[in-house]
């Protein structure tokens, strides 16, 4: 086999192993909140963290969280000579790493910050306005979760719409959205039904073991 096929061989385990670096579990335990899956929701994420362990390690958690979607759609970009394909492919398999790293029994995290980072190599406007819907629902609200689940649910109709002037994305890239958006949206189920019982807490930072 040549170099090429070899490294897109290696391209989607690769980036399902980036995907599931337990960055929230590790940074808890550095900060000496302990274990953060038996704090809080469970989550690895940088909100559970910033709940544990304080808003720095909650904004770090966040940052390379991002970062491993970002470096997985890169590498393939690099290796593929930007296929969107590949790139979306080793995105999604990034978020799958996340949310069911192998090293944690499957227990991991929501997928938001990997998605974000995912999408904004693919398509930093789509990104951008996520965000800025994420920014207006969860400042308004105060519940972070109600800020992400919009933000997922809206990326697959800003990654449409703003893929690239008067061009629609790749359907690899407009099924790959949706896929991801779901998943994030289908972990956050259990925050779903809290927002739904009213029992769903706000966002607030410190070193609590005790947080819902």
């Amino acid at each position: 086999m040549k170099e090429s096929e070899i490294a897109m061989a290696l391209l989607f385990p690769g980036a399902y192993l980036l995907g599931s670096i337990p960055f929230g579990l590790m940074l808890s335990k550095l900060f000496g909140a302990g274990d953060v899956r038996e704090t809080g929701s469970g989550s690895i994420g940088a909100t559970n963290v910033a709940r544990a362990a304080g808003l720095f390690a909650g904004i770090l958690t966040l940052l390379l969280d991002a970062a491993k979607g970002a470096a997985a759609v890169w590498i393939a970009g690099r290796i593929t000579q930007e296929s969107a394909t590949w790139m979306m492919l080793a995105g999604l398999a990034a978020l799958l790493g996340h949310c069911f790293p192998v090293w944690l029994k499957f227990r991991g995290g929501k997928g938001v910050a990997t998605a974000a980072g995912m999408f904004g190599v693919l398509c930093m406007p789509a990104l951008l306005g996520a965000l800025i819907l994420f920014l207006l629902v969860a400042g308004f609200w105060r519940y972070v979760s109600l800020g992400s689940i919009s933000a997922a649910a809206a990326i697959p109709l800003l990654m449409y719409l703003l893929w690239a002037p008067h061009h629609a994305p790749p359907l690899i890239v407009t099924f790959g959205s949706l896929a991801a958006a779901a998943l994030v949206i289908a972990r956050h189920n259990a925050n779903l039904q809290r927002l739904v019982d009213g029992t769903e807490p706000r966002f607030s930072v410190g070193k609590k073991k005790d947080s819902a």
